[in-house]
């Protein structure tokens, strides 16, 4: 879609000489070497003919005028008719003009314009559908051959590449009644030239509507998430579809891919919350999970501790000294926590700040409390 419309906004688009010869308005392909043909036996012409009758100012402007003429003609309008037309004004001009002297210009005219044309060039990529009285005559390969004039036809030169058109469809909706937008490409190529061009008007329009039915036809048959998720399915459903179709004209579809689903803006911030709800689920799910699994520990744990207080005694110590180190100077346990594991009554560390004659300092002062330590009183400054 995206070349047609590149086609359309060019102006010269349409009148492009090498376009027009690949469609079934032009019988022939009028390149850069039938043009050289046709100057050359133009100039083969007025060198026997000034050889034969002496130089004449009027024979070299009639005969290069000419050459320039048919050159541009045939090269723009690349038909049999403009061979025919041209070709008999401008010999009968050149007879009416230089008569009795005209014969060898009146030849040299016919020749140029009826072979010119007859020699024919398709690309290494091309086939050329040769028509004779409107028969299918044969498909041409590449390289030179020679057509006959005026009853000869080469209804098309095929190009036997692998071609990618692009396709869409705009608000189609799912199975679960959602509006979205699907834009898509298709490799295609032509294997039988001959059914291409004689079993349908324009393959390459129809290659690409065909894609479009069955882009519309697999996105009604699927819902949202299934399109979201599965697209190289689709691509090969749509595939497998188009090329059951396209097989009868000599085109096979080689694959399509997805490019691009566009949703709703609505529904996709909704979808959004909805992911972001289904994350936090998953995370509440996981911190749970870890919380049961912990627990199952410590139960496992405490089996050990049971009956073993001197073990118990060794880790609450150690549980101490491991918090001292690296979370601060002070730890609050529980009253019954430290009676279990036998450290006295009351165990901890007190930080206090002092102000100091030269500045504030911090200074930690470990103090051991037992049952028999007095606390003197310490009156606020």
């Amino acid at each position: 879609m995206n070349q047609i419309k590149s086609q359309s906004s060019n102006p010269f688009a349409a009148f492009s000489p090498e376009r027009f010869a690949t469609t079934l308005r032009a019988d022939f392909r009028f390149a850069p070497l039938n043009v050289m043909i046709l100057i050359g036996i133009f100039l083969v012409g007025l060198i026997i003919h000034l050889n034969t009758y002496g130089f004449s100012t009027l024979a070299v402007g009639f005969t290069l005028g000419s050459a320039v003429f048919f050159a541009l003609s045939l090269r723009f309008l690349q038909v049999w008719e403009t061979v025919l037309v041209l070709g008999t004004i401008d010999g009968l001009l050149v007879y009416l003009t230089m008569r009795p002297d005209s014969m060898i210009l009146v030849v040299t005219i016919l020749l140029a314009v009826i072979l010119a044309p007859s020699i024919q060039v398709a690309w290494q990529w091309e086939r050329a559908v040769l028509l004779r009285f409107g028969k299918f005559k044969g498909l041409k390969p590449s390289g030179l051959f020679f057509i006959m004039p005026v009853i000869d036809k080469v209804a098309e030169f095929v190009d036997q590449r692998i071609r990618v058109a692009d396709f869409n469809a705009e608000t189609t909706l799912t199975s679960d009644t959602v509006p979205v937008s699907v834009d898509a490409i298709a490799f295609w190529m032509i294997w039988d030239a001959e059914k291409a061009v004689l079993e349908v008007e324009e393959y390459g329009k129809a290659v690409i509507l065909s894609a479009q039915t069955a882009l519309r036809n697999a996105i009604g048959k699927h819902d949202l998430a299934h399109l979201l998720s599965e697209r190289d399915k689709l691509g090969e459903e749509i595939q497998k579809v188009l090329d059951g179709k396209t097989s009868a004209w000599g085109i096979t579809t080689q694959s399509v891919e997805i490019r691009d689903i566009i949703i709703p803006k609505g529904l996709e911030d909704a979808m959004s919350r909805q992911a972001q709800a289904e994350r936090e689920r998953q995370s509440r799910i996981i911190l749970g999970t870890a919380e049961t699994e912990i627990a199952e520990k410590f139960a496992k744990a405490s089996e050990h501790y049971k009956d073993n207080p001197v073990a118990l005694h060794l880790r609450a110590m150690n549980m101490v000294y491991e918090g001292l180190r690296q979370k601060g100077s002070m730890i609050i346990v529980p009253s019954t926590a430290v009676e279990t594991m036998g450290l006295g009554a009351l165990g901890g560390l007190t930080a206090f700040d002092r102000n100091m004659d030269g500045g504030t300092a911090n200074k930690k002062v470990p103090l051991e409390i037992n049952d028999s330590t007095e606390i003197p009183d310490v009156e606020p400054e």
